[in-house]
């Protein structure tokens, strides 16, 4: 069977350190890497535009974004909290190789955020292949992934800003370690059970409670993961691959 290789990009980048408002400028740098490496899609962590603003889905800070991906020829999800119809929501927008949004994800299960949920499950078709998206604890729900599963989809991003349980001390190390084994154990089973491939993307932040862990994974194994480091990651995968898995799991 003849492959069908994709390159993912993920860019768990570090926040506010270079503008205290905004992370624009390192955004439009780590499409550009991406797109120096042929990568075919980019993913940043959630809430990864402004600081403190809610925007509008054409603010300039997201057409500079899209002229980004435009001139780079790559397409790109970048989360942030957005407002429609004057409500706010945390939404993921993906934007295609010619700099055109062709559509955003409203996170559904939403954690002690002052936004409205969204309600609709979605699967976007790419020039590459078909891919869902989910936003940080959407991830604890597997009835979105068997949704996304059912509509075809290939590949699941979940931009996310995951932190420890309110009640964890920060300064312990153990729920640190034990929040990185919770993440890899939930992207390893979403892949496993739905069999697709799963990436997952955290930033760094100054706030102590923040489990900065993120990894490309398939039905089977972590391809690339990254802790406390802020860097480009890359992985080829071969869609081809979830298809032959499947025969062999429904024999």
């Amino acid at each position: 069977m003849k492959k069908r290789i994709v390159r993912i990009a993920l860019a768990p980048i570090k926040y506010f350190d270079i503008s205290k408002k905004d992370n624009l400028d390192k955004v439009k740098r780590y499409i550009n890497l991406a797109g120096k490496k042929k990568a075919d899609i980019i993913c940043f962590p959630e809430s990864v535009l402004h600081k403190t603003d809610v925007l509008e889905i054409n603010h300039p800070v997201v057409n500079e974004i899209q002229e980004e991906c435009k001139k780079n020829n790559i397409w790109c999800i970048v989360t942030e909290d957005f407002k429609i119809k004057g409500k706010p929501f945390n939404i993921a927008i993906l934007i295609n190789r010619k700099g055109k949004i062709i559509g955003h994800y409203k996170k559904i299960y939403i954690h002690d955020e002052k936004v409205y949920p969204g309600n609709k499950v979605k699967v976007f078709k790419t020039d590459f292949g078909k891919i869902g998206i989910v936003i940080c604890w959407d991830l604890v729900f597997p009835e979105l992934f068997k949704k996304m599963n059912q509509k075809g989809a290939e590949i699941i991003f979940c931009p996310a800003e995951w932190r420890y349980e309110e009640d964890c001390p920060t300064t312990n190390q153990f729920y640190k370690k034990r929040d990185i084994e919770l993440l890899k154990s939930l992207v390893m089973a979403r892949a496993f059970e739905n069999m697709y491939f799963v990436a997952l993307c955290n930033p760094l932040t100054s706030e102590e409670d923040q489990v900065s862990y993120s990894a490309i994974v398939s039905p089977h194994r972590v391809l690339k993961e990254t802790i406390d480091e802020e860097t480009l990651m890359i992985a080829d995968i071969d869609l081809n691959e979830i298809n032959e898995l499947k025969k062999l799991y429904t024999k």
